[in-house]
């Protein structure tokens, strides 16, 4: 599995909340995503908020772009702005952040990080400083559409040279049978922080090391890592579309929620609205791990 924890954090900007004193006596504006689990918990926070404080807090919607919304981030930030008080960070982000971040400990007590896993919080620690609280977390997973593995006699692919075969098969199956919009595979192909997760769990999955190793050893210029990212590379225009290379996880979802990919890479959130009402492939989607490559073993980063 891949080692280090990607936690979806709360932060506090000092900036912020600078003179408001303690957050418990100020109305506050939160930055959430604004598809699945992310706006959903940020909504049901705020309520509760609101309840035992009777206190106001506005949410303000960010990019779902990773890479869009750390941007964002930096130029609020930078600014010395008060415009967001608290925001949802990713756990790749406090390295970058933590400058222009309150210390909790200071903020909350000593004991803040206490009920939660010891290496999230080691993560959220810069330079001493705690710098932002585990929020909730999600893994990498496999999507697949049941009914048409079933149709054509398949089973959950359980390595990627599988998931390949399997999807070009039903790909050109389907259609032959009309439908002209079927794609094997999608996945988060767009040149921002999406790909570089995905392209790290192909290549743990092919046994292929990290990018660096906790040794400081950069490990990625190995024969497995190179066979993962050409399998990969083929893909595109063979069971993923071209387009693919501009899918973030939302693209992504939007194909295969569409009942027009065989298979999807994306996170959790995902399944809500997979059998959402109105999808095209409510009670046709199973779930499972990622594949494995080669003798190595599935992979998933946690986000």
């Amino acid at each position: 599995m891949l080692k280090t924890p990607l936690i979806t954090a709360i932060a506090l900007g000092s900036a912020a909340l600078a003179g408001t004193g303690h957050a418990q006596a100020a109305d506050l504006t939160i930055s959430c995503g604004a598809v699945g689990a992310e706006l959903t918990l940020c909504e049901e926070g705020v309520r509760a908020w609101e309840e035992q404080t009777g206190h106001e807090v506005d949410i303000v919607s960010t990019p779902n772009s990773s890479t869009e919304r750390l941007s964002l981030y930096q130029q609020i930030l930078s600014a010395n702005s008060s415009d967001i008080d608290v925001m949802q960070i990713d756990v790749v982000w406090p390295g970058l952040l933590a400058n222009h971040l309150l210390d909790l400990r200071e903020a909350l007590g000593d004991e803040a990080g206490e009920g939660h896993f010891p290496a999230i919080v080691e993560n959220n620690t810069v330079d001493g400083r705690l710098v932002a609280m585990p929020w909730f977390t999600d893994a990498g997973v496999l999507y697949y559409r049941k009914d048409l593995l079933e149709k054509y006699g398949f089973e959950a692919p359980a390595t990627w040279a599988e998931l390949t075969e399997i999807a070009r098969e039903i790909k050109a199956a389907e259609r032959e049978a009309g439908n002209e919009r079927m794609h094997g595979f999608v996945f988060q192909g767009r040149a921002y922080e999406g790909l570089t997760v995905n392209a790290l769990e192909w290549v743990a999955s092919h046994g292929g090391g990290a990018l660096v190793e906790p040794d400081g050893e950069i490990s990625i210029n190995n024969p497995r890592a190179a066979a993962a990212l050409d399998l990969a590379a083929s893909w595109v225009g063979d069971i993923a579309p071209d387009g693919v290379l501009n899918y973030t996880e939302e693209e992504a979802r939007g194909v295969f929620q569409g009942g027009n990919a065989v298979f999807m890479r994306n996170w959790p959130y995902a399944w809500s609205l997979a059998q959402s009402e109105g999808s095209e492939v409510r009670d046709k989607v199973g779930v499972t791990q990622l594949p494995a490559g080669g003798d190595g073993q599935g992979d998933a980063a946690s986000g």
